[in-house]
């Protein structure tokens, strides 16, 4: 019976796949951008380090996948407690923490390289809100505007405590990611829309705010709420050919880059852009060079198709608990995609973020593996009945 199938005869092969030309995609990316690194890394080969990462995530996929996720449930403040120890380290800077471009946000491993806990706190985010609107669900099946309410500030003050640490590492870039994924779980939590939208606004409302005093009280601004080395990145964003030595130097190097690349690129290996970040931070401008816009549609395309099996895996399943941990993957993914691509041709100011599955990084992809491993155990465990139980 196709119910009683185990979990592994269950595994969505389709989204297995797509995760395979993304990682042939990383590989080949990586190695092309091996001869523009600095010459300090050069005896590096970040592409089959990679490639040693995607056998790693591969097992935390394999583990992952012979945990019920409904244990997680059970255990989720557990896993979110953990995540706050491992933050609270880095902000009381305990032996073994790294310090990065001025952000304190990883501990060494020996043997292993560095570790960046805010990637696994993403996972655990995750777990926790879903829980907290599936529990707040069950006590309020028809909810008032007030329960809307209350679910809002219960997800809120789960948020609260890792942003806080996040902001001060200072890491803007996960801070942003940790609200998007926020931001995805309300939207498919129930709450009327007319409360999301009065959010919206007010966040639109507070950055024209902060625009208007940034322009007619700079003194202020940069005394109580930015300072000057905080906007930076977006002096370099708005205006990159004005400070094209420091701030915009980045992103005048990677609309260059992406810019030679015109329709089909300049084939493999061929690049003639220096782009620093090369292989984790600006991955798709190296994609865009060498394969031009074909080749920069391709992976796009390939990140769509991605999310839009997650989605209907999300859509498919019985369990409400599991559709949310799928939405939270969703949102994480997509939005780094969106503004990792967004940052490399101007869209968005440059933050740092990795493009998922691609650029290279240890925690960051076997973080991303997780999140696949949860949507494969959400999948692995979607019973399909011959009936539906309305007919």
């Amino acid at each position: 019976m196709e119910q009683d199938k185990l979990p592994q005869q269950k595994l969505d092969y389709h989204l297995l796949f797509l995760l395979f030309l993304i990682a042939i995609v990383s590989a080949i990316a990586i190695h092309s951008a091996q001869p523009s690194l600095p010459a300090k890394l050069q005896h590096i080969n970040f592409a089959a380090k990679q490639l040693q990462w995607y056998v790693i995530g591969a097992f935390v996929i394999a583990v992952t996948m012979l945990i019920d996720y409904d244990r997680l449930f059970h255990l989720a403040w557990y896993l979110y407690g953990f995540g706050m120890v491992l933050l609270l380290g880095l902000e009381l800077n305990v032996p073994g923490t790294v310090t990065i471009k001025g952000a304190t946000s990883w501990y060494s491993i020996p043997g292993a390289g560095n570790f960046q806990p805010s990637e696994l706190m993403k996972i655990f985010m995750i777990i926790v809100i879903s829980r907290i609107i599936v529990i707040h669900r069950e006590k309020y099946p028809e909810p008032t505007i007030e329960d809307d309410f209350k679910l809002l500030g219960k997800i809120a003050l789960a948020m609260a405590p890792p942003l806080l640490l996040l902001i001060r590492q200072p890491d803007m870039g996960m801070s942003m990611v940790y609200t998007a994924i926020a931001a995805s779980l309300v939207l498919v939590s129930g709450i009327r829309w007319r409360i999301i939208l009065g959010i919206v606004f007010s966040g639109v409302f507070a950055a024209s705010t902060l625009v208007f005093i940034f322009f007619q009280f700079p003194d202020f601004f940069h005394k109580y709420i930015l300072k000057e080395y905080q906007l930076d990145r977006f002096y370099g964003w708005l205006a990159p050919y004005e400070y094209s030595n420091e701030q915009g130097f980045q992103l005048i190097r990677s609309l260059l880059a992406i810019g030679s690349g015109e329709m089909y690129g300049k084939g493999y290996k061929n690049l003639d852009v220096y782009l620093p970040e090369a292989h984790t931070d600006f991955i798709f401008g190296i994609i865009a060079e060498q394969f031009g816009f074909i080749g920069a549609s391709i992976v796009v395309s390939l990140f769509f198709l991605l999310v839009y099996r997650m989605v209907h895996i999300a859509l498919e399943s019985h369990d409400v608990y599991g559709s949310y941990l799928c939405a939270g993957v969703i949102g994480m993914i997509t939005f780094q995609v969106f503004q990792n691509v967004g940052m490399t041709i101007g869209l968005l100011p440059i933050t740092g973020l990795p493009l998922p599955f691609v650029s290279y990084g240890g925690s960051s992809l076997a973080t991303y593996m997780l999140a696949i491993g949860l949507v494969l155990n959400v999948r692995s465990r979607t019973k399909k009945f011959m009936f539906s139980s309305d007919e």
